[in-house]
């Protein structure tokens, strides 16, 4: 028994194509600036004051590997980078950092970031403490 299998395809003009736009980049004057330094990494994220995120960038991101990524220098040429493109695309003018983590990209982002001719208004430190600590081991049982 041969069974025979009819397929049939629609032509090209009644397929549907949709095509999706540029999207349009929204003015900011104030924004937020989430730092997170890590000893391997330094992630630099701009954000509006909601929360949604306009540009972020990383030492990674911006070729440098391995042991460098950590660096002071990565961490800077990180943030150079997100506040170019944040005053450029989006005119951001003022914004409020937030810096987590205790790597060494700390200061050396902050500072990129005001030499950009953007006017920092706060720094706040969310770096997590830890209070109390993990339940600590039950005694051995003889």
């Amino acid at each position: 028994m041969v069974e025979e299998v009819i397929t049939t395809t629609a032509p090209k003009e009644e397929q549907k194509t949709t095509k999706k736009g540029k999207k349009n980049k929204r003015i900011v004057q104030t924004g937020e600036a989430h730092i997170q330094a890590t000893f391997n990494n330094t992630i630099i994220s701009i954000t509006d004051k909601k929360g949604e995120i306009l540009v972020a960038s990383s030492a990674g991101a911006n070729g440098f590997r391995g042991s460098k990524k950590g660096t002071a220098y990565a961490a800077q040429v990180a943030a150079e980078k997100v506040a170019l493109t944040a005053k450029q695309d989006h005119g951001m003018h003022s914004i409020d950092v937030f810096v987590r983590g205790i790597g060494l990209g700390r200061d050396s982002a902050i500072r990129a970031i005001s030499t950009q001719g953007i006017s920092i208004n706060s720094i706040t430190d969310k770096t997590p403490i830890p209070h109390g600590g993990v339940r600590p081991k039950g005694e051995r049982k003889p």
